[in-house]
């Protein structure tokens, strides 16, 4: 049943060019909350629901909190996650994630919103990450042009791409955090509170 829900949710996504985790990118990120025992995540960009709904789908104790500021999008990710019958473990809201307020603590949390706030996403919520949890960013790599050499002509690509590339200097640098660099999907970063 979600099965059939997943596979509609990734023809979906790729025909009306909603960007969603890779493959090999989701299905790290599922195996990474198997191993670690993760029950509680808050996730920064729901889009369609379709990385919370794979997340939960790992372990009926998972409970997750997802916030989506784009009304279409909140919209049909609540009609996916009823669909998938787990309305009762993730909870949407429609906001801004840099006007969300809780005093929930996670055990990880996953973002994958907008790039060029990745580095306030990440100051505003380590309050809400408990000692040993993990902040998983999806998109490093940005679909290689974080690591391309030659100058990038489109103005906004650039500077994108610039925000992504200091975020990726801010998570080496910051000693409250040991962060691992992986090549899979488009690129995630693990960084795991010390």
């Amino acid at each position: 049943m979600v099965r059939i829900l997943i596979k509609e949710m990734e023809e979906y996504a790729k025909k009306e060019k909603i960007p969603i985790m890779l493959p090999d990118g989701i299905a790290y990120l599922e195996q990474y909350l198997k191993e670690h025992n993760i029950k509680k995540i808050l996730e920064i960009g729901t889009a369609i629901g379709y990385s919370a709904i794979r997340m939960a789908n790992v372990n009926e104790e998972i409970e997750i909190t997802s916030i989506e500021r784009d009304q279409n999008r909140y919209q049909k990710a609540i009609q996916n996650i009823e669909a998938a019958g787990y309305q009762k473990r993730i909870h949407v809201k429609l906001c801004d994630a840099l006007e969300f307020e809780t005093e929930e603590q996670f055990d990880l949390i996953f973002i994958d919103a907008a790039k060029s706030q990745y580095i306030k996403f990440f100051e505003k919520f380590d309050q809400n990450l408990k000692q040993g949890g993990t902040i998983v960013s999806d998109n490093l790599d940005f679909h290689g042009f974080t690591k391309m050499e030659t100058r990038i002509e489109s103005k906004n690509l650039r500077q994108m791409v610039n925000k992504i590339r200091n975020y990726i200097e801010y998570l080496k640098n910051n000693k409250n955090y040991q962060t691992t660099f992986l090549e899979i999907g488009d690129g995630i970063g693990i960084s795991v509170k010390q």
